[in-house]
This record gives C-alpha cells, sequence and structure tokens, in this order.
C-alpha cells in the first residue's frame, strides 16, 4: 500500500486491482490568451505555472483541478479507489474544520450571535464510527474492541467533536430494509415468472462496486443492485434529519464525519444524490480512513492507546448504557448481509424458522454460496462474491442469464471490508491475509446485534420514519444509480 494518504486518493496493492486506466480527462474550457509566439512557460518553487512573454510581461496561469463529482462523473477509469485530487475528504480539511469551529466557539462567547445575519456560528460536530475500522485499529494499538471505540471517541473530542457514536444503528437499518427490499423482489420476479428485472439481488454498501457497475455495466447491471443506502449514507440521513432536529439544530449546522475501512467511502459521501441542494449540506460532510488516523496519531507523536478513554454517545434512547459494546453481526465481516437476509426469506417466503447456514467455497474463499433447498429442490441459492476477479465472474454470467443466484453479497476487496483498502497494514511483518484473519476472528468473538430485537430501530421506525412503509422511509432510507456515459473524444479513442 502507498505509505501516505493526504489530499491525494491512493490506489492499494490489492492483488486482484483493475490496472487504472490512462483516459482519466476533464473536458476544461480555456480562454485564449493572446500573446506572442515567444511565450515561456516556467514552472515555479510552489508548483506552478507562469507564462513569460517577449514583452517581459508575467501571467500566473491556472491549474485544472479535478474534483470528487468530476471523478464519478467520467467514465475514464475504473478502480477500486479512484485516484483524483480532493480538498473535502482529507484529514487536512478534518483538522481545519475542527480548528475553524473552535475559533467559532470563542468568537461567540458573549456575542450577539444573530448579528448581520451573517450566521457565523459554530457547527455541532458529529462523528460516526464504523465497527472495521475500529477493529483495525484496536489490533495495530493492541487494544480491546471498546477499549479502542471509547479512545477513539477521546481522541475526536480532544480535536472538537461534540457527539461520537458508533454506525450499530445505521447497520441494522440497512440489513433491515435489504431484507424487505429481497423479499418484495423474490415475490415480484415469481409472479412474472421470474422474467423481470427483479432477481439476482446484488448488495449496494460497497461503493466500490456500485461505481463500477455504474461506470463499466449501466443499465445492464443497475436494475439489480439494492436501492437500500450503506449504512454510512442511513446514518447521514439520521444524523442529519433527525438527531440534528432533536437537538434544535438546522441539518446545514451539523458537521457529520465517519470513520470508515476503505477510500471509496469518499467518494460515495461526495455522489450527488446524498447532497441537499436547498439546504447546501452533504449527508456525510468528511470521510477518514483507518490509515489516515494511523498516520495523523504518527504525525502527533501519540499512540491511540495512549489516549483518555471517553463513552461513546447514544442519543437515540434516553436510556444510556455505561456499558455500552461494540457489536458485530451474524455473517461475514462486511455486515452479514447474506446471513440475515437469508435467514429472514428462508422464515418468510417458506416459513424455515430453523435454518441452517452452511457455505460451500467454489472458485476460492472469496466465492462461496449457501442454498436453501427441500424435497430436491433448491428454494433460495445465495452467494458472497469478494474481489473484482469474482464480481466480473459474476457480471458476465448475468449478461449471459446464467446467473443461478437470488442474492449476492458483494464486496470489492478480497475478504470484504475487514480488509478494505484503508485499514492499517501489518506492522510486525505478518502478511495481509493473516491481519485480515486476525480482524475476522475479532469481529466473530464481538456480541452479536439482532437486527430484528433493536427496540431503538423499532422506535426510530415510528419517530423518525412514520412507519417502514412510509414515503419518508422510502426516500431516506432508499437512492439511485446512474449509467456513466462513456465519453467520445479523441483521448480515450483505442487505436
Amino acid at each position: 500500500m502507498a505509505s501516505r494518504f493526504s489530499g491525494v486518493l491512493q490506489l492499494t496493492d490489492l492483488d486482484d486491482f483493475i490496472t487504472p486506466s490512462q483516459e482519466c480527462i476533464k473536458p476544461v474550457k480555456i480562454d485564449k490568451i493572446h500573446s506572442g509566439t515567444g511565450a515561456k512557460i516556467k514552472i515555479q518553487e510552489d508548483g506552478s505555472y507562469i507564462q513569460m512573454g517577449e514583452d517581459g510581461g508575467v501571467q500566473k496561469l491556472k491549474k485544472v483541478e479535478i474534483s470528487l463529482s468530476d471523478c464519478l462523473a467520467c467514465s475514464g477509469c475504473i478502480t477500486s479507489a479512484e485516484s483524483v485530487l480532493i480538498t473535502q475528504q482529507s484529514q487536512e480539511e478534518m483538522i481545519r474544520v475542527f480548528e475553524e469551529n473552535q475559533k467559532l466557539h470563542q468568537i461567540s462567547i458573549g456575542i450577539d450571535k444573530s448579528r448581520d445575519g451573517k450566521g457565523d456560528m459554530a457547527k455541532l460536530i458529529v462523528v460516526s464510527l464504523s465497527v472495521q475500522p475500529i477493529l483495525s485499529l484496536a489490533a495495530r494499538y493492541n487494544l480491546l474492541a471498546d477499549e479502542a471505540a471509547q479512545k477513539l471517541s477521546g481522541y475526536f473530542r480532544k480535536l472538537g467533536a461534540d457527539i461520537v457514536l458508533d454506525m450499530t444503528v445505521a447497520d441494522d437499518f440497512a440489513i433491515l430494509e435489504s431484507q424487505q427490499e429481497f423479499i418484495e423482489r423474490f415475490r415480484a420476479a415469481e409472479g412474472n415468472g421470474n422474467t423481470s428485472k427483479s432477481l439476482p439481488m446484488l448488495a449496494s454498501s460497497c461503493p466500490g462496486w456500485v461505481c463500477y457497475a455504474e461506470k463499466t455495466h449501466g443499465n445492464l447491471i443497475l436494475p439489480y443492485i439494492s436501492t437500500t443506502k450503506s449504512p454510512q449514507q442511513i446514518m447521514g440521513s439520521l444524523v442529519k434529519y433527525h438527531l440534528a432536529a432533536q437537538l434544535g439544530k438546522k441539518p446545514d449546522a451539523v458537521y457529520h464525519l465517519t470513520l470508515m475501512p476503505c477510500y471509496d467511502k469518499k467518494l460515495e459521501a461526495s455522489r450527488e444524490d446524498f447532497f441537499n441542494q436547498e439546504l447546501q449540506t452533504r449527508d456525510v460532510d468528511c470521510v477518514i480512513t483507518a490509515v489516515e488516523l494511523e498516520q495523523l496519531l504518527e504525525s502527533e507523536g501519540h499512540s491511540l492507546s495512549a489516549v483518555d478513554a471517553v463513552p461513546l454517545d447514544f442519543p437515540w434512547s434516553k436510556i444510556q448504557s455505561s456499558t455500552q459494546s461494540i457489536t458485530s453481526h451474524k455473517g461475514s465481516g462486511s455486515g452479514g448481509y447474506a446471513d440475515h437476509i437469508f435467514l429472514h426469506a428462508a422464515t418468510e417466503l417458506f416459513t424455515e424458522s430453523e435454518t441452517k447456514l452452511e457455505y460451500k467455497s467454489l472458485r476460492n474463499p472469496d466465492f462461496r454460496e449457501v442454498t436453501l433447498e427441500r424435497d430436491g429442490k433448491v428454494l433460495l441459492r445465495f452467494a458472497i462474491a469478494n474481489g473484482f476477479r469474482n464480481i466480473q465472474n459474476l457480471v458476465q454470467k448475468m449478461k449471459r442469464g446464467k446467473c443461478i443466484y437470488h442474492y449476492v453479497e458483494i464486496m470489492a476487496c478480497p475478504s470484504g471490508c475487514l480488509n478494505g483498502g484503508a485499514q492499517v497494514r501489518p506492522q510486525d511483518g505478518t502478511s495481509p491475509r493473516e491481519l485480515t484473519m486476525k480482524l475476522e476472528s475479532l469481529y466473530q468473538s464481538l456480541p452479536k446485534q439482532v437486527p430484528e430485537k433493536n427496540s431503538v430501530v423499532s422506535e426510530l421506525y415510528k419517530a423518525w420514519l412514520g412507519g417502514s412503509q412510509s414515503d419518508k422511509c422510502s426516500s431516506l432510507l432508499h437512492t439511485q444509480y446512474h449509467a456513466v456515459e462513456k465519453m467520445a473524444t479523441a483521448l480515450n479513442i483505442k487505436w
């Protein structure tokens, strides 16, 4: 893996990485500049360019900047973590926001905050922690999962965070909505003689996979991808449109930061679908990763193990447990989608409440399947496909109409999210595979969360969304995808 990640998204050395294209371009409008034929261009020490004319005149030239939106709108490259210049998704930006917010806190003391209507009040900073980077940092600093979570809470609070949350509620929402969506698709497929574009249903929580599908296969594959938002984006909606209201804040008065296991989550947070045009705010304002946090601690000369522990916040219920633990879900370290949806479908569709999950590996350990059979007939066939090699094989089967699965849990990284491209790499000479196995063991040892039994989620369905079948539920927990047209320019013609 590249040694540092700062303002530039870096590419990892995953063994099934799809090589970045040489076609990454952004059409730029160039204003014609009147100059003599003897003009020269020089590079300054700060990296800027100047044009020197024959008459001695000097003109500073503009740099071409590529934003995340440009990257998502371009069809030139397909990578597991696209390398683009960004500012709003770096640790430098995170630190800048924390420092600026602290200054605003100080300035606002004793000052009429409504003065001149400038609205220069400090924002409420909320940090959401995903379980995979918590475990990655726990392994890096020899901590227990709960210790790592509480020390992360202490570190972010030291930087200036107001609230630090874990993402169990959002994880449960994502699983429950995916379960319901699968049931609806399965019944729709049965009603149409299995000819509708309902099945297989493909997981949607991995932005690397979704971006690949949008850019490479477009409308051929997109109808099959689950419309349920990823836990990160569900957490964004929950923080900006429920927690903010509970605290008397407007969505744009909240700065939402998430800790994630891969760089592609930055691309996901930057999608226009998750930007409120009216309020000019994103559901997730900034994404920081485990490896970036490790680098930040190293640059400060600190260790996470030396940070004071602070309990995580739990604003979803009036009763807050001081012994709240980090939890996992039954199944894979990517969230256990296949396991939960399979068991729910077996009960809901075929009244098989005592179903046992017995996966068998196919081509490799990253492609596994599980079936539900009755009287020799396969009722359900699910799969887990991790890594782009397996994804490509699956897509080719779908193109040929030979996909036999009802649901596939898909993650771009081999071994899934615990081996995300931005997880901390081995420090003691162990192999990445050994570290991933250790993280998998840590994940499986955590207390298991059962989404259907999460009373907080049940309360939120009613209080926040007005019921699981409401229009508000659909708009806040689901999204849509967009096929990206190939740009026909002379720069990307393959001769």
